[in-house]
């Protein structure tokens, strides 16, 4: 038992230094109160497919057509080319510097000009591509639009935007619209947290057998499995929906792993061996959940599933989590001592 110890914190170490694998892929947010969509493509572009991710900070356009679309920068001059042969960019376009920063506010150097003939660069071989476009999210930070700030209680459309493009020699326009929804009130979600916590640390504080403690390990593993199963669909040219849920079920088989031997030893009343798959599976609940704790007060969540299965996942990674590492140990330590103090009974009754 101790060999096995011993190899599960290696693995828990091993992912911990290779930093967390994050279910929601893209390295940004995973939660916000602004979101963002695209409402139509007209005409419509046949092979030709886009969506805006990351709450609506970026735009991507799959182009799976014989036919060339070009997307023109923000004063029209020729920014990007998505066909067969590739995604070109335009080192002469302003935009092209100009979408480096979420604010705008990037400086251009000396050859960056509206006007001068393209000089394209070809910055990907796939016709896939993924920009940050000014056009679809709110661009001041810190500072909510007017109508939400005049009445935050409700949703808001923000604005709808329009990205013209060029299908060949026809002229489209890809259509979408950035809403604002209100977060959960901090007086209903922030209790549940801390009970869900506080229930952690009690079960291997007081509980007199360590099944309290295996029921929430239960729990725990249920949360990891479904934080990976609504895994969304990452960019085209990252890979694909498959790939991206079975990394991230890799982490939540090893949790399940825990739990299955956490729940074994709960059941057959060994409580050392109860809280320390307690506090194991505790830490890796944390190292899964952190990464995505802002959808914990964000309206909207990034996630393949309902909002509200994805914010309580996180919620039972990170509060119970925290809470399992402290009644892990607790656990431990208190069957622990009573082993001996049974065994004494024992011979003196003798």
């Amino acid at each position: 038992m101790r060999r096995l110890l011993v190899v599960l914190l290696c693995v828990l170490a091993a992912l911990v230094v290779a930093g967390p694998a994050q279910a929601h892929v893209g390295g940004g947010t995973a939660g916000s109160d602004f979101d963002g969509r695209v409402l139509a493509v007209t005409p419509p572009m046949p092979g030709v497919s886009v969506r805006v991710l990351q709450f609506g900070d970026d735009v991507e356009l799959v182009n799976a057509s014989a036919t060339e679309v070009v997307v023109p920068g923000y004063t029209d001059e020729p920014y990007l080319r998505i066909g067969p042969d590739g995604v070109w960019r335009n080192r002469n376009s302003p935009s092209t510097y100009i979408n480096l920063d979420p604010s705008g506010r990037a400086p251009l150097p000396s050859y960056a000009d509206a006007h001068a003939d393209p000089d394209w660069e070809r910055v990907s071989t796939d016709a896939a591509y993924v920009w940050h476009d000014h056009r679809t999210h709110w661009m001041i930070a810190g500072q909510l639009p007017p109508a939400v700030a005049a009445d935050p209680s409700r949703p808001h459309r923000v604005f709808e935007w329009s990205i013209p493009v060029s299908y060949g020699s026809s002229k489209a326009v890809v259509t979408g619209e950035l809403t604002w929804s209100p977060p959960p009130s901090p007086w209903l979600v922030w209790p549940a947290y801390l009970l869900l916590a506080l229930v952690g640390v009690v079960s291997g504080l007081v509980a007199r057998s360590p099944r309290p403690v295996g029921v929430l390990l239960s729990v725990g593993a249920a949360a990891a499995l479904w934080h990976g199963l609504a895994t969304p669909a990452p960019a085209a040219s990252v890979g694909s929906h498959t790939g991206a849920v079975v990394s991230a079920l890799l982490p939540a088989v090893l949790v399940l792993l825990i739990a299955v031997l956490g729940v074994r030893s709960a059941w057959r009343g060994r409580g050392v061996m109860t809280g320390l798959m307690a506090l194991l599976l505790g830490w890796l609940l944390l190292v899964e959940g952190l990464p995505d704790v802002d959808v914990l007060w964000t309206s909207h969540v990034l996630s393949s599933g309902p909002s509200l299965l994805g914010r309580a996942a996180v919620a039972v990674m990170v509060a119970l989590g925290a809470g399992l590492v402290v009644g892990g140990a607790f656990a431990a330590r208190r069957f622990r001592d009573a082993r001996p103090a049974s065994a004494s009974a024992v011979t003196g009754a003798g």
